[in-house]
């Protein structure tokens, strides 16, 4: 396989994935772009290699500024910006999962504990709070993982793998 056809199955691959982290494919494919390039990349030639819009890569770009796992960088001479990711898969791990513990879990913890408060003792309400218990329940557990996982150390983590 040539380097031009490993690339492109790469980021092809890259962006199926990044719909399982909740992320957009065009966003995805982005990451995976500055993810394998060498030098920082300005917003014209992510256009140009990937064949996006301007205002789809501006969009995404800006997404993955947010999500912390790309970063603006300058270039002395130069009035356009650059971006880079970062190639520490580990920390990129990491920063994927303390988004998405904000995203996601954070949320959907607050209205489980305000839906614990509901009034009443039919059978409907007491099956209603049971389930929304275990939810919550589970939702802590996950969100205590995420939370150790996001402020561990690789070691910590392989170390926790190998036991499994």
């Amino acid at each position: 396989m040539q380097y031009t056809e490993a690339k492109q199955n790469f980021i092809q691959a890259w962006g199926t994935l990044g719909s399982s982290w909740g992320i957009n494919k065009a966003m995805a494919q982005i990451h995976a772009l500055l993810l394998i390039s060498g030098e920082p990349l300005a917003a014209e030639e992510v256009m140009e290699e990937l064949k996006m819009s301007r205002g789809n890569v501006n969009m995404n770009l800006r997404a993955l500024l947010d999500w912390g796992i790309v970063e603006k960088v300058s270039r002395i001479g130069e009035r356009k910006e650059f971006f880079v990711a970062d190639k520490d898969v580990w920390e990129l791990a990491r920063q994927v999962s303390k988004e998405r513990r904000r995203r996601e879990i954070e949320p959907i913890i607050k209205v489980l504990e305000q839906v614990q408060g509901v009034e009443g003792t039919s059978k409907e309400v007491k099956e209603f709070k049971a389930m929304t218990k275990d939810l919550q329940d589970f939702s802590y557990k996950v969100d205590s993982v995420l939370e150790k996982f996001t402020k561990s150390d690789k070691n910590w983590f392989y170390k926790l793998l190998m036991k499994l």
